[in-house]
């Protein structure tokens, strides 16, 4: 049901049709095109075989039940058009629909699809640089537990509120006892209810908030910390505002934010928000804790995706200024909608766009100086493979609604009870000079994950500082360079640091020039392999560094193998390691005469195995080695 509050609503003022594809679609395609997806998907099961088989019908069935996310269903049309018509974002709802049926590998074979289509949209970069999110979503562990509350109804729940003692939701239950449906999924229209929460926690049987509510479409409410101002989504026809088409004898709203003002006990004076405009819908407004700022979820042009967050300030005569869109770090080419906002700063929201597990996933993200961090996924039982969304949190408990399997109605609201803080930790970095301890400004570095994996990158300022906003429990690899300077890589526990400040220093590169050798970190390889490893790169980056500025330097290389397996092959292997490495430093620019490699097998090894060696000791002896000439 949250879908229906997300695209354009339509009302029909007559019952002509529309044009088709064909006649026999004819009836089907006037349904879809007024977004009647439950009746439109019935309308085109009916066809023949041959016109349901059409790559026409089958793509309209497959976005019908995505649209109303029957993810078997979409699943089962989708894999019958994907091949047929190759379009980026059929395939992209394909590998949605894969993920939320738990189909986890097939899902990402199609997000490859995605990526090679579309390499620069942002969720196909967002994988490709974490292919293996799932595993990582799914091990954060349990951080909440999660019930369904007594309150939900068989219709759609959602959006959860908290002000004082109430809990403020929106359903489409049927309080009025009217017989007009929305097509969209055949329920009836969604009107704003209040739960009163007893003494005990337990919430009372749901009202309708009358005053808020109209004959059309209402949304999720948020209230003033002081509770005398409202805002809360209501359709556009309200204010009789709605754009025509002629030829299809339709007419089309949007979605509009309104402000409600109390006068004493009663809700008296209803405003339509200044940012509101007939060619665009805005939804989903928030009141930030200091009452000082409003986030909503819009479409308005000049986005990045389908519908991004937005804040505008709330100033003192209760005008908004001027809409800011949140920026990259949260927003995507998909949807992000239902923002909510802590006291400490925190945005949680439910995106589309982002790595999740199917749907709409919820995901937050910190603000410290004005900027947002990363945005990350909240994780399970919060997230599933359904849609997620409307998370808020007070303190200790909180809600999340979702049309999860198992649940009464076709969305539910769940209450959260927090047994684990999502804890983000502001990590400070200092980069210094080893020789005369001074700053080093520009120095490029990075976060990346234990598998390398690159999740931020900055350059440190004219104090050599740099922060990064990394989640507690995480191990990192912490890079950092600069030219003229080695190249560090630092294995850091976070929990380990206390206070969050990491001093790193970086060794001028003359400091790796020894008698004749270079001295770099071994690059090590795995066993009987003698392709160059990411940490072998990183150090011969060192290496190319050093013989740029020598340009007369001259470099032999000189690989060694471990005592396993024949003294033949084990020459051979090590000749290859060589070549090998000799290579990868010419493909970075250096001139091929500068630089050749020489294989000498196991019979130079760093430790003697005569009798047994552990593991670490015959990798120390895979090594390779740098010679002045």
């Amino acid at each position: 049901m949250k879908k229906t509050l997300t695209l354009i609503l339509v009302t029909l003022f007559s019952y002509s049709f529309v044009f088709s594809q064909n006649n026999s679609t004819k009836k089907a395609d006037r349904l879809y095109d007024r977004l009647q997806f439950v009746k439109a998907a019935e309308e085109y099961l009916k066809l023949s075989d041959s016109e349901l088989n059409s790559e026409y019908v089958i793509t309209r069935l497959a976005n019908c039940y995505y649209n109303l996310f029957e993810t078997s269903e979409a699943e089962k049309w989708f894999k019958k058009i994907v091949n047929k018509n190759p379009d980026a974002e059929l395939i992209y709802k394909y590998s949605q629909m894969l993920k939320a049926n738990g189909k986890y590998k097939e899902s990402n074979l199609w997000m490859n699809k995605f990526s090679e289509m579309k390499p620069y949209d942002s969720r196909a970069v967002s994988f490709k640089n974490t292919p293996n999110y799932i595993d990582k979503i799914i091990n954060k562990g349990k951080r909440f537990n999660i019930q369904n509350l007594k309150i939900n109804s068989e219709f759609s729940d959602f959006g959860a509120t908290i002000y004082k003692n109430k809990l403020y939701f929106v359903s489409s239950r049927n309080e009025k006892a009217t017989s007009r449906n929305y097509g969209w999924n055949d329920e009836p229209f969604l009107d704003i209810f209040s739960s009163t929460i007893n003494d005990k926690g337990s919430h009372l049987p749901a009202d309708l908030f009358d005053e808020l509510n109209s004959k059309f479409h209402e949304g999720v409410v948020s209230f003033t910390p002081d509770g005398n101002t409202a805002y809360f989504t209501r359709e556009s026809y309200y204010e009789d505002e709605y754009q025509k088409d002629s030829l299809n004898n339709t007419k089309y709203s949007q979605l509009y934010i309104y402000k409600a003002t109390k006068l004493k006990d009663s809700w008296d004076t209803f405003e339509s928000l200044e940012i509101n405009d007939i060619n665009f819908s805005n939804k989903n407004p928030m009141v930030s804790p200091d009452g000082k700022h409003l986030y909503f979820s819009s479409n308005m042009p000049g986005g990045f995706g389908l519908y991004d967050l937005y804040k505008a300030e709330i100033k003192d005569d209760g005008s908004l200024g001027k809409a800011e869109n949140l920026g990259q770090k949260i927003n995507t080419e998909g949807q992000e909608a239902f923002p909510f906002v802590t006291s400490e700063n925190m945005l949680y929201f439910s995106s589309d766009g982002h790595l999740g597990l199917g749907g709409l996933d919820v995901f937050y993200s910190k603000n410290v100086d004005d900027k947002w961090s990363n945005s990350k996924n909240v994780g399970i039982p919060v997230n599933s493979g359904a849609d997620d969304f409307a998370f808020m949190i007070k303190e200790e408990d909180g809600y999340v609604s979702s049309n999860r399997t198992g649940g009464v109605g076709k969305d539910d609201i769940y209450a959260l009870k927090k047994i684990r803080p999502l804890c983000d930790l502001l990590l400070e970095t200092v980069v210094l000079d080893s020789k005369t301890n001074s700053p080093i400004e520009t120095a490029l570095t990075s976060v990346s994950d234990g598998e390398g994996t690159i999740n931020n990158s900055k350059t440190t300022n004219e104090k050599g500082l740099v922060e990064f906003m990394i989640e507690c429990e995480n191990d990192i690899k912490f890079v950092v360079s600069k030219e003229g300077y080695e190249s560090k890589i630092l294995d850091i526990k976070l929990l380990d640091i206390d206070p969050p400040l990491l001093k790193v220093m970086l060794d001028p590169i003359e400091e790796l020039i020894v008698e004749e050798k270079v001295e770099l970190s071994p690059i090590y390889f795995e066993f009987d392999k003698f392709n160059i490893t990411n940490e072998g790169a990183f150090e011969l980056d060192k290496l190319i560094a050093i013989m740029q500025k020598y340009p007369e330097m001259k470099i032999r290389v000189e690989a060694h193998t471990d005592n396993r397996g024949p003294s033949s092959y084990n020459l051979k292997l090590s000749e290859n390691r060589a070549k090998s490495t000799a290579q990868y430093v010419i493909s970075k620019g250096i001139d091929e005469n500068r630089i050749s490699g020489v294989g000498k097998g196991e019979n130079e090894p760093v430790i003697e195995c005569s009798g047994s060696c552990s593991n670490e000791d015959h990798r120390t002896n895979r090594r390779s080695e740098f010679i002045i000439l």
